[in-house]
């Protein structure tokens, strides 16, 4: 047990002086990269606060109850990177770490999810590279959102550059459930008894969230109809 503790504190060490070392050789241009998915993130932003605008004026409603975005940080991509036995560059991160730039859209409703998804993916600037619906079909653990990987255009002073963000639309009820799951799962000292006690409730808990959603749709769907 003791040599096991301790080889992983030897690889925890040898892994963060590698880091150390590798993004001091390469600072510049890895600020730069980081700066791109910066400006990737802010494009995806706009676009859905201009989505938001429009419903606004257009159907006195704003299907977006808020947006929060992140950046992945540099000792996360290297040990993402080292976890799938990649090599550290500037190509390798572009190629194949698909999240390191996020946006989350919190909806009203689920059905704003897939209506602002297609607005979305609807635009000739917008490409997209992979979908996973975990609302019509959610994780074990319960949990439900709209993941998309897009690629979207940034504008720099002498090129234009492809930069991929993930993008995860979810209901406020959803966020809600996930922020909170997150935070109990990952509590260090619970026995194995305990954790599979506490997922059962916690999937119980998404499974009242989900029916909540739809409730409140109903009765949302139910007003929009006598008022026109």
């Amino acid at each position: 047990m003791l040599n096991k503790i301790s080889g992983n504190i030897l690889r925890k060490k040898l892994i963060n002086d590698d880091l150390f070392d590798i993004i001091n050789e390469n600072i510049r241009p890895m600020n730069e990269l980081m700066a791109y998915y910066r400006c990737a993130i802010m494009e995806v932003e706009t676009k859905f606060k201009v989505l938001n605008e429009e419903f606004s004026l257009q159907y006195d409603r704003n299907p977006i109850e808020g947006i929060k975005t992140r950046l992945k940080s540099k000792e996360g991509i290297v040990r993402k990177l080292n976890r799938k036995d990649l090599p550290f560059s500037l190509k390798s991160i572009e190629e194949n770490i698909k999240d390191v730039a996020g946006v989350r859209v919190i909806c009203s409703f689920p059905e704003d999810i897939y209506m602002l998804a297609d607005c979305l993916l609807s635009q000739d600037d917008i490409k997209l590279i992979e979908k996973k619906d975990y609302i019509k079909n959610p994780k074990k653990s319960g949990y439900r959102s709209l993941h998309l990987i897009i690629e979207v255009p940034i504008f720099l002073k002498n090129e234009k550059k492809r930069m991929k963000v993930e993008v995860q639309l979810r209901t406020i009820a959803m966020d809600f459930w996930a922020s909170l799951e997150h935070k109990l799962r990952y509590k260090k000292n619970i026995n194995p008894e305990e954790a599979e006690i506490i997922g059962k409730e916690l999937l119980e808990c998404s499974e009242i969230s989900a029916s909540l959603d739809k409730r409140m749709e109903e009765i949302r769907n139910r007003i929009d109809k006598r008022l026109e």
